[in-house]
């Protein structure tokens, strides 16, 4: 899932009972059976990267797939991002993920949280067309023509749009976009697939 859905039971027809404002309906009782989910700042990880939860508990922060990547494009991430803190991200800003056709990154991850059995997404990108050069009758087409994912990114009458289902957020779109102030979104994937037996 590319984007948070809003909880569907947590959605009530009627209104909690209150007395001056404060809400007097009984706190449910905490199911201890639920898994616990990662409350961790979402991150843009490497290609194949498995569920946050399970990455981070299996994550060595080795480095090796850092060494890996022939463009520099896998980072530690800084301790100011807390549990994330020393953890292989990506930033587009600095530089994006190229897409490899052979992801030596996946190869050299002996922890197995970058894995080729899931589609190599990371997230998605979206066009500001307020702020995209295209959309104010200028000509550019650079975000479309750097793409390394064959019609991620498709242009009609001059004006460039994402394919959220075929878009991989690499960042190569917002790495390369020469609007003065950069009209490509990225948002990470907020949910991966996991491991099976995990």
């Amino acid at each position: 899932m590319r984007y948070p859905k809003p909880d569907q039971e947590t959605a009530s027809e009627s209104k909690p009972r209150s007395i001056g404002g404060i809400n007097i309906d009984p706190v449910p009782p905490t199911d201890f059976a639920r898994k616990s989910l990662s409350r961790t700042i979402p991150v843009f990880r490497p290609p194949g990267a498995i569920d946050e939860f399970q990455f981070l508990a299996g994550c060595t922060r080795c480095g090796d797939c850092i060494a890996a990547c022939p463009y520099d494009a896998i980072r530690n991430a800084p301790d100011r991002l807390g549990s994330v803190a020393g953890t292989p991200i990506i930033e587009a800003d600095v530089a994006a993920c190229m897409m490899c056709d052979d992801f030596p990154c996946i190869t050299s991850c002996k922890p197995g949280v970058l894995v080729d059995s899931i589609r190599p997404v990371m997230g998605t990108a979206k066009i500001t067309e307020h702020l995209c050069l295209a959309h104010h009758h200028t000509t550019c087409t650079v975000c479309s023509e750097r793409c390394p994912v064959d019609s991620a990114i498709v242009v009609f009458e001059g004006k460039p749009t994402v394919d959220e289902d075929t878009c991989t957020g690499c960042g190569v779109c917002r790495y390369v976009c020469p609007a003065p102030e950069n009209a490509i979104l990225l948002m990470p994937a907020f949910i991966r697939p996991g491991l099976p037996n995990a």
